[in-house]
């Protein structure tokens, strides 16, 4: 069965995320309202025939319950990497993850929206390494608890890569700049989805009634340690680096140093997540659809025009 829609908010839509998402919702027709506190952050929606952006402080219940006012659904994108440290995890995570879902829930209650679409994280669990994935399991908790007046679906996304992610073009940086790549989590295995196909995946999610109650995991074909991503990428820059694995004791001394930044690349709660491999071990997409390889796509934005930059070296890693 196929719902019908006409009006969705996207909490937390002024991301990279968010964007691809808005896209996908516009090119359907549907009318997409983004509530933002930074509407200087949302420029590259603006412009978007069927978005319009509001100055709203998603926090606020009461100003929840007015935007979900009319909504045929709502989805939940808000996520952080960094917060003060805390048990199980800290304020920031708390905030974000946990408290802000709980709110979204109560207010789709009261406004009579009926599809809540909550994108959380793959390796998300209560007794994860990290107060991230605690915190994210925490949150997918909150909506599972709702009654059966709300109709929700979890999506547990990978690494997500696409043109203006943060993942794979800070690599990219970093290998423009230094000769020697000394990289904690080197061994760490992802799966990462590309942006596109997560959106579709949103979309489906929105629009198929019977993916209700349901949680899925979203992913992409191939899984890759973090050492031939950055490998892959340095080579596609025409910039090859030699990347050293450093042992966790040292990688928690890089961590801690890159926290101090403004906007640190990496924290040591980052490196915590890593001792779980952030794979999928059944299909990759729900809803039958065909994940899009990365070697495929990034060469298009990131790559040398060459066959060679396009294939190596991820074509002798992939598993499948």
């Amino acid at each position: 069965m196929i719902m019908q829609l006409k009006r969705v908010v996207l909490v937390g839509g002024t991301g990279f995320v968010g964007r691809a998402i808005a896209n996908r919702l516009g090119e359907a027709g549907v009318n997409v309202i983004v509530p933002t506190r930074h509407r200087s952050r949302a420029g590259h929606i603006l412009l978007l025939p069927t978005v319009e952006v509001v100055d709203a402080d998603v926090h606020d219940p009461a100003t929840l319950e007015r935007l979900f006012a009319g909504a045929d659904a709502v989805l939940s994108l808000v996520g952080v990497l960094h917060s003060r440290s805390g048990e199980p995890y800290g304020p920031g995570f708390a905030r974000a993850h946990v408290e802000l879902p709980k709110k979204i829930v109560a207010a789709c209650r009261q406004a009579g929206v009926k599809r809540l679409v909550h994108i959380s994280a793959l390796g998300a669990s209560a007794d994860g390494p990290s107060e991230y994935q605690r915190s994210k399991a925490a949150g997918e908790a909150a909506i599972r608890s709702t009654g059966a007046d709300l109709d929700w679906v979890i999506l547990r996304p990978s690494v997500i890569f696409g043109r203006d992610d943060r993942f794979l073009n800070m690599f990219a940086r970093l290998a423009a700049v230094f000769p020697v790549l000394p990289l904690a989590g080197a061994d760490a295995r992802f799966q990462p989805v590309y942006v596109e196909d997560l959106a579709e995946v949103v979309w489906r999610s929105l629009i198929t009634a019977d993916a209700a109650g349901q949680s899925f995991d979203v992913a992409g074909p191939s899984v890759y340690t973090l050492r031939q991503l950055v490998e892959y990428v340095s080579a596609l820059i025409g910039k090859p680096r030699r990347v050293i694995g450093l042992p966790e004791s040292l990688g928690m001394i890089q961590a801690r140093l890159l926290e101090l930044a403004p906007q640190p690349l990496m924290s040591r709660d980052n490196l915590r997540s890593m001792r779980v491999d952030n794979i999928t071990a059944g299909e990759p997409l729900p809803f039958g659809l065909r994940p899009t390889a990365l070697e495929a796509v990034v060469p298009s934005w990131l790559g040398q025009d060459t066959v060679r930059a396009s294939y190596y070296p991820l074509r002798r890693y992939a598993r499948r």
